[in-house]
């Protein structure tokens, strides 16, 4: 098989990014460097699991859950269907907690699924220690050995608790992270079919994608909180916050999006 074969089969099953995932693929089933990989008229033998990769993206399912880990920030990170899968966008909230929380300060982070923005934000600050929470017992587990691949597990607690109802929190935390379910209901009907792989609970709060903000900002205690928002959820966020005597701020994202709410109290 060549490199463009392989590519080929990727597309004809749907992917996006044929040639990049055709690589990850030979990578890690073939053993096929990217310097190898590049040569396009190289000779490499198809194995069984490079092909069975194939079959499930043909089935749309993500290649994340399919290598089984995938790499947010500098870390590298086990993911299955138990919790959603790290993304870019996410990197600009870990990027704003690593450069702005308080040095030495403990810190929360709600909806942590992975565990993603908490681990990896431990992972450059050295001096931090977190709370980090979820309501489900499988990102909990999986939370839980990536903190361990990480290094950071004696500075992290994972606590099962719902968000909603302002559980998991005790003891005093400088600031509040958080990147909940915010797609709408009517927004989850007409996702990618890739998404309906990933945990509806983690999508969509089931209704106008605002609950969780709502709540986080009603019952819990903190003088900034910082969250992930959806890309039209800036004003609506804006409301909400002012309704609970916070200012906010918006930080963009790669694409210049406003992508992460800054609240802080009493401003």
């Amino acid at each position: 098989m060549r490199p463009s074969e392989l590519s080929e089969m990727l597309r004809a099953a749907g992917s996006a990014e044929p040639e990049r995932e055709a690589e990850i693929i030979a990578e890690r089933y073939m053993a096929v460097t990217p310097a190898r990989f590049a040569v396009k008229d190289t000779e490499f033998e198809a194995t069984d699991e490079a092909l069975d990769a194939v079959r499930r993206r043909a089935l749309g399912e993500p290649l994340q859950y399919i290598l089984g880990t995938w790499y947010f920030m500098n870390e590298e990170y086990e993911v299955t269907p138990d919790v959603l899968i790290p993304r870019q966008d996410t990197e600009t909230l870990v990027s704003w907690a690593i450069e702005n929380i308080p040095r030495g300060a403990r810190f929360a982070d709600l909806c942590t699924g992975s565990g993603c923005v908490a681990i990896s934000t431990l992972a450059a600050r050295g001096d931090l220690s977190c709370v980090a929470v979820d309501l489900y017992d499988g990102a909990l587990e999986v939370a839980s050995r990536n903190a361990a691949r990480c290094g950071v597990a004696d500075r992290v607690t994972f606590v099962e608790g719902d968000v909603l109802a302002g559980e998991g929190v005790d003891g005093e935390v400088s600031v509040i992270l958080a990147n909940p379910p915010y797609v709408t209901a009517d927004e989850y009907g007409a996702l990618e079919r890739e998404l309906y792989f990933e945990p509806r609970h983690a999508l969509t709060d089931g209704g106008d994608g605002l609950s969780f903000y709502r709540a986080i900002l009603g019952k819990y205690r903190a003088s900034v909180f910082a969250f992930e928002i959806g890309i039209n959820q800036a004003e609506c966020i804006e409301r909400i916050a002012k309704e609970h005597a916070f200012t906010v701020e918006f930080i963009k994202d790669f694409s210049g999006a406003r992508r992460v709410a800054v609240c802080r109290r009493g401003e």
